[in-house]
């Protein structure tokens, strides 16, 4: 089965429509699939919803589709450095799902493995938990409550990785493989960019952090430029 497609349109044939469900990885500006968002974007569809940690920011990532009004509803755990997204929040353009994010990382998790629910401490007795089912455990400090949160199971996943092979094996660089792993395993078809194709069996079995049978399309992305969220300076200190 060949996964190499040669760009982002390419991968994504076929598996657009309205209203899709997509799991996308990265944080901030880090470990995000730009090259696919951008193709989303181009592609025209709409009435979206991301399972994401955050937007991206102003025209950067998921924050592109935001300009463009293709999200309809955003399942994140941070939001603070977008303004179109306060701003869609706010006016009532746009659904948003607050999770904290290791329990949006759960979900995701949770859902690529199969497990439609699971319960935890974390929410309980705040706007988190209104409107969902709670029970009470014994834990290790007594009887406690527990809200029950659903995993996610997207119809689409968009992940960005460092290095593939040629079957799918996947590596992540450092701190950009933050939500990529279980976004990709949550969604029914997988899409990954990645900035370097390697040919099978060159990468080091104990080094791969997304097996192949998780991922069903990828494309190179590289070059990328490296841009930074904030940047924060002083002035120089004369001699």
């Amino acid at each position: 089965m060949n996964k190499l497609y040669p760009d982002a349109s390419a991968a994504l044939d076929g598996l657009l429509r309205d209203g899709l469900l997509i799991a996308a990885g990265g944080f901030g500006l880090c470990g995000i699939p730009e090259r696919l968002l951008d193709a989303i974007r181009d592609s025209g569809v709409k009435d979206l919803t991301f399972a994401s940690n955050n937007a991206g920011i102003d025209n950067e990532g998921i924050g592109k589709l935001l300009r463009t009004k293709q999200v309809k509803k955003m399942i994140s755990s941070y939001v603070g450095e977008n303004k179109e997204f306060e701003r869609q929040y706010l006016s009532g353009e746009l659904e948003v799902e607050f999770c904290p994010q290791g329990t949006l990382a759960e979900r995701m998790r949770a859902g690529g493995a199969g497990i439609p629910g699971f319960y935890t401490k974390t929410g309980v007795g705040t706007l988190i938990a209104d409107g969902k089912e709670t029970k009470v455990f014994k834990g290790p400090n007594g009887e406690e409550e527990y809200v029950l949160e659903r995993g996610i199971f997207a119809d689409l996943a968009l992940v960005k990785a460092w290095k593939a092979d040629e079957t799918g094996n996947i590596v992540f660089r450092k701190t950009a493989r933050n939500f990529n792993v279980p976004a990709a395993t949550c969604g029914k078809v997988c899409v990954v960019e990645v900035e370097e194709i390697v040919p099978t069996g060159s990468l080091d079995p104990d080094c791969i952090h997304l097996p192949g049978v998780f991922v069903q399309r990828i494309i190179v992305g590289a070059p990328y430029d490296k841009k930074i969220e904030f940047t924060t300076t002083r002035e120089r200190e004369t001699v």
